[in-house]
């Protein structure tokens, strides 16, 4: 597979010796959305992968999915309903999530494996881009290695006052885990109102693995039991005739959303923006497999449903008078739900813990053009309110009892406020210079109501961080389609509820306990890409550097004094949240395209990672560092067919390249760590008319077993999918 890689772009290169002159035409013009106002891609300095193939984007399970099918980011999987981006070793919290300009990222993300993203429907989706490295200047904190920024459909508008209706009705099938989705949108416009609904319902069952293992690990993976209760008792039930059912995957899951478009002239937009996603319970599948004496240590372990509720409103100008051209003012409300369920086996004690989280945010963004470049200047502000409960209900009695929240149980709020200017200067016909300032001003404020539990030592934790973060770098485009960019950044994140306030055991044995004395996270990245880009091929390279200063990690602490405590009645050793003295993290990327015929294209792109960092002792590797990973490609293109042969791959994670202290559940890998593995796939989707289409896939073609490193469930084997779509 690295052969084809290289050829792909040796090939690409040695090409723009000989090519003839009509070959090194540009491509059309990219627009992206990185800096907020539409741009043209080449004149922003950060490394930006843009996601708009409506294939990829609807036609995968989820929208972690799309990123791990697109090969451009790493994703993490602790259940069948998850995906935890890793963008340049930095995952979880330190990965900005947006939607339609709105932070996905509250209070409570934590610095694990996170779910979240799951909650966009990619059914509705219109384009991804991934903005790679500190994102700060533009989107705050959380940015420390970049920002997924998912971009919903909008309503569309009718060219005359008569109302027109039109809209889509899919169905996908998919055979690994008994998935069944449908899915409807309406657009309901004339020349001024516009009425865009989008309805999605999704089921899914126990996810099937692969058959086809290493010889080395024949029985990784291998489910061999599950628990039920019946009459009051648990029962460990052999699974042994079906090892490759991960039972108790299944899950389902409902999106809506509606937006109201009203534009009243050429220059004003007003849109109101609805999204409501809730799932079912879903078992936390890594839990559920562990074992204790030969026994498992669960009966129960499973998330409550995801409530993402959001109601948002944004106000678009242009042609303005004065100095700023256009503006854009956007206000919302979300509210979110989730909640941890689990009982040990055995037992008649059975935790719920809670969690509520209500934000409210508003966003100003004014942009000033001329033929020099422009001046982008905006404010934004969020207000996270946290409530937390906890209880145990005895399921034989029912008689409930009080134990350990998981964030803090008293008024918990956090509130982020910003004030930050970015500019674009064209210096001539060739350069431009990107250079940004950005103020962040982050409070946070926590009290423990009861802690006879745990015997807090303490009743509060309040924090007030202010930082600078900034950017500046320059790019130049050449006439024909080399491309060069140098860049310098920095990132920054507050510490939130998630990492002050936490009690929580991340697996058995180990006890995550607060620590209120946390500093901010800072990054302060360089890198440099270079690029070509034309009809006929195109290649590009980026090498990056991260300092990471301040890192949170965890690590052996003492509570009370105590080095371990009892905690849900094991013997724990006690671990916290602490700032380590420093941390780098350093890769690159290469990628290359190559037209081998008219609409046919052999793509291929190829990312590795290494992160290590030093506590003042000793240096070890950074937790959420991924495999080499990547991907190749052959895709022929055309309004009636598109068809795709496709590999995607992960190298080795071996086992002294693990945190062992960390997030990278050694416990999941084999004792050699996580193998590397390649899949064989094909996609392709047949249009026979402008209202019908019908897609085919397979993905896993050869049933490979494997799993993604960090990861406590196996992906999906040989895995034949279907879908339906019909425009009206």
């Amino acid at each position: 597979m690295h052969k084809i890689i290289v050829f792909v772009l040796f090939f690409g290169m040695t090409s723009s010796l000989v090519a003839q002159k009509d070959s090194t035409k540009s491509l059309q013009e990219v627009v992206v959305y990185a800096n907020k106002f539409p741009t043209l891609s080449k004149n922003i300095v950060q490394t930006i992968g843009l996601i708009t193939d409506k294939n990829l984007l609807h036609q995968q399970a989820n929208t972690a999915d799309i990123l791990t099918a697109s090969g451009q980011v790493f994703v993490q999987k602790s259940q069948l309903g998850g995906g935890s981006p890793v963008i340049r070793g930095f995952e979880a919290s330190r990965v900005l999530l947006m939607v339609d300009g709105v932070r996905m990222n509250s209070a409570i993300f934590r610095a694990g494996h996170l779910q979240n993203i799951i909650s966009v429907d990619n059914m509705i989706l219109d384009r991804v881009e991934i903005l790679y490295g500190p994102s700060s200047t533009m989107y705050g904190s959380d940015a420390l290695g970049g920002v997924v920024n998912m971009f919903t459909k909008n309503p569309i508008l009718s060219k005359t006052d008569a109302w027109k209706t039109n809209g889509n009705v899919v169905y996908r099938y998919a055979s690994g885990q008994n998935e069944n989705r449908a899915h409807v949108d309406v657009n309901i416009a004339n020349n001024k109102w516009a009425f865009l609904t989008s309805f999605t319902n999704s089921s899914f069952g126990d996810l099937r693995q692969g058959n086809n293992r290493s010889t080395a690990y024949p029985d990784f993976g291998k489910r061999l039991f599950f628990v039920t209760r019946e009459n009051g008792v648990d029962m460990v039930n052999s699974n042994a005739s079906k090892v490759n059912i991960q039972k108790t995957t299944g899950y389902t899951q409902t999106d809506f959303l509606q937006k109201i478009l009203f534009k009243p002239n050429d220059n004003t937009e007003h849109l109101v923006n609805i999204q409501l996603s809730n799932s079912s319970d879903y078992n936390r599948y890594d839990r559920l497999t562990e074992t204790s004496k030969g026994l498992p240590v669960y009966a129960e372990w499973y998330y409550g449903p995801q409530v993402r509720n959001m109601l948002g409103y944004k106000l678009s100008k242009t042609k303005l008078k004065g100095y700023f051209n256009e503006l854009t003012f956007n206000t919302h409300y979300q509210h979110l739900e989730e909640s941890r369920i689990s009982r040990k086996l055995n037992s008649n004690n059975k935790d719920f813990r809670v969690e509520k989280v209500d934000i409210i945010g508003t966003n100003l963004d004014m942009l000033h053009t001329d033929a020099k470049g422009d001046v982008h200047f905006g404010v934004e502000a969020y207000y996270d309110i946290v409530n937390s409960t906890a209880y145990r209900t005895n399921i034989s009695t029912l008689v409930n009892s009080a134990i350990t929240t998981r964030y803090s149980d008293g008024p918990t709020n956090m509130a982020y406020q910003a004030i930050y200017v970015q500019q674009r200067k064209n210096l001539n016909s060739h350069w431009v210079l990107n250079d940004g300032l950005r103020l962040n001003l982050v409070q946070l404020n926590a009290r423990f109501k009861d802690t006879a539990l745990m015997h807090f030592p303490f009743t509060e934790a309040k924090q007030s961080n202010a930082a600078f973060t900034g950017n500046i770098g320059l790019a130049y485009n050449a006439d024909n389609g080399y491309r060069v960019a140098f860049g310098l950044s920095s990132g920054f994140r507050a510490p939130n509820i998630d990492d002050l306030t936490k009690v929580f055991d991340t697996k058995t044995g180990y006890v995550v306990v607060p620590n209120k004395d946390l500093k901010p996270e800072y990054t302060y990245n360089a890198e440099m890409n270079v690029s070509k880009n034309t009809a006929a091929y195109g290649w590009g390279a980026s090498v990056f550097y991260t300092w990471f200063k301040n890192a949170l990690v965890a690590d052996k602490y003492t509570w009370n004094g105590q080095s371990q405590i009892v905690y849900q009645g094991v013997l724990s050793n006690v671990y916290a949240t602490q700032n380590k003295a420093k941390a780098n993290v350093q890769g690159f990327n290469v990628n290359g395209r190559l037209r081998l015929l008219y609409n046919t294209d052999l793509t291929a792109t190829y990312t590795y990672t290494k992160g290590t960092y030093n506590d003042g002792v000793k240096e070890m590797p950074l937790d959420h560092i991924p495999p080499s990973y990547g991907r190749v490609g052959l895709k022929h293109g055309t309004p009636t067919l598109n068809a795709e042969l496709f590999s995607v791959f992960n190298g080795w994670k071996h086992i002294a390249d693990y945190n062992l202290n960390g997030e990278d559940n050694e416990i999941y890998a084999t004792k050699d760590g996580m193998p590397s593995w390649m899949t064989i796939n094909f996609a392709t989707n047949y249009a026979p008319s402008k209202r019908l289409s019908v897609g085919f896939q397979i993905e896993n073609m050869t049933d490979l077993n494997y799993r993604y490193f960090a990861s406590g469930i196996s992906a999906v084997g040989r895995n034949y999918v279907l879908s339906c779509k019909y425009a009206f």
